[in-house]
C-alpha cells in the first residue's frame, strides 16, 4: 500500500493534528508520502521527513498561503496521480474533512470520516468511526481507486521527529482561477489553547446561570491551573454566557481529550456526542440524576461554585 498524507499547514506552520494522521499513516506499513501546501512551509516539509515520511511533496507558493477548496483538491488529485498511492490521509479538522470530501467526489473514491482507528486489511483501508452520536462504533472500508479517510484529531498518536531525511519534491501549483475570493482574514485571539488540541478541558454548563461571570471566571481558573483549554455546552452558549468557539457538542466541536471536566453540564444527547470519546470524565453537578454521570469516570455531586475552586486550590496545590 503507498499512501499519501496531507499536512494542513495555518499561517506557515503545521497543524498539530496532521502529525497524528501522519503517526496513523505509518502504522499501516507499506509506502508513506507527505503532502505539505502552503506558503514558506520549508520547514514543515523538512519536519515530514523527520517526523517518517519517505518522501515529502511540498507545494509552496504564496497563491497556497490560505485554504482555498479548489486550489487544493487540484493539488491532491496531481500528487495523487503523480505518487501512485492507492490511499490518501488527513486529519479530520475542517479543511480536511472538506479536502477530503472534494477529492473522494471528483475520484469517485468512497471516504472514511472521523477515524478513532485505522488499519489496514489486505490492502484496504479499515476505520472504525462513531454513528448515531457515539453511541456505536461501525467499521468501514473504503472502495475506489484511491481509498480516503480522515483521523479524528487525538485519536492517534503523533509520528515522533526521529531526526531522519526525505527527498523533498517541489511541486508546481495546479494552474487555473478559483471561484472563491478571500478579502479579509480576521484571526481569533492568540493565547488560548485549541479544544480540537487539547488534552485537559474544563467545560461550564447551565449550570453557572446564578452568576455566569463568576461561574466561567472560576471554570478558566482550574483550566489555567491544569493547563487546559476551556469548553461550554449549547445552553451556556445560546445564553450568551460564552462565545460559540468554546462550544463542545454535536452543533460545536468534537473533542477527545484525555480529561474532561464537565461542571454543571446536564449530559444531553448532543453535548455527549462531542465529549463522550475523552478517556476521562469528571462531572460535577447538583442534579445525581443527571445523565452526564451515566458517562462519568468520577461524579460529584455538589454545588459547582463551591466545587471548582476546592479542584483549583487542591490543584495549584499538587502541581
Amino acid at each position: 500500500m503507498k499512501t499519501l498524507v496531507f499536512i494542513e499547514t495555518d499561517n506557515g506552520a503545521a497543524v498539530a493534528s496532521s502529525w497524528e494522521a501522519l503517526g496513523a499513516g505509518l502504522t499501516l506499513g507499506g509506502e508513506v508520502a507527505a503532502l505539505v501546501i502552503g506558503a514558506g512551509v520549508a520547514d514543515v516539509a523538512a519536519e515530514a521527513g523527520a517526523r517518517g515520511a519517505g518522501k515529502v511533496y511540498s507545494i509552496d507558493d504564496a497563491s497556497r498561503a490560505l485554504f482555498d477548496l479548489d486550489f487544493y483538491a487540484a493539488d491532491v488529485k496531481a500528487v495523487l496521480s503523480q505518487s501512485g498511492a492507492d490511499a490518501f490521509l488527513a486529519s479530520h479538522t475542517g479543511n480536511g474533512r472538506d479536502l477530503a470530501a472534494a477529492v473522494g467526489f471528483d475520484l469517485s473514491a468512497g471516504v472514511i470520516a472521523d477515524c478513532l482507528a485505522l488499519s489496514a486489511d489486505g490492502g484496504k483501508l479499515k476505520g472504525v468511526r462513531p454513528i448515531y452520536s457515539g453511541s456505536i462504533l461501525a467499521d468501514a472500508t473504503a472502495s475506489g481507486p484511491v481509498q480516503i479517510a480522515t483521523i479524528r484529531p487525538r485519536a492517534a498518536s503523533p509520528a515522533p521527529n526521529i531526526g531522519g531525511s526525505a527527498e523533498v519534491a517541489a511541486v508546481t501549483p495546479t494552474a487555473g482561477a478559483s471561484p472563491v475570493v478571500v478579502e479579509n482574514v480576521e484571526r481569533a485571539e492568540t493565547g488560548e489553547i485549541s479544544l480540537t488540541d487539547a488534552s485537559i478541558i474544563v467545560s461550564g454548563g447551565r449550570g453557572v446561570a446564578k452568576d455566569p461571570e463568576l461561574g466561567f471566571k472560576l471554570i478558566g481558573e482550574l483550566a489555567d491551573t491544569l493547563g487546559a483549554a476551556v469548553g461550554a455546552s449549547r445552553a451556556a452558549v445560546d445564553a450568551g454566557f460564552i462565545p460559540y468557539k468554546h462550544q463542545v457538542g454535536q452543533t460545536g466541536k468534537v473533542v477527545r481529550p484525555d480529561l474532561y471536566i464537565a461542571c454543571g453540564i446536564s449530559g444531553a444527547v448532543q453535548h455527549l456526542a462531542g465529549m463522550g470519546s475523552s478517556k476521562v470524565i469528571v462531572a460535577i453537578n447538583k442534579d445525581s440524576e443527571s445523565p452526564i454521570f451515566s458517562v462519568a469516570n468520577y461524579g460529584i455531586v455538589g454545588d459547582l461554585f463551591e466545587v471548582v475552586p476546592a479542584l483549583t486550590a487542591a490543584a495549584k496545590a499538587k502541581l
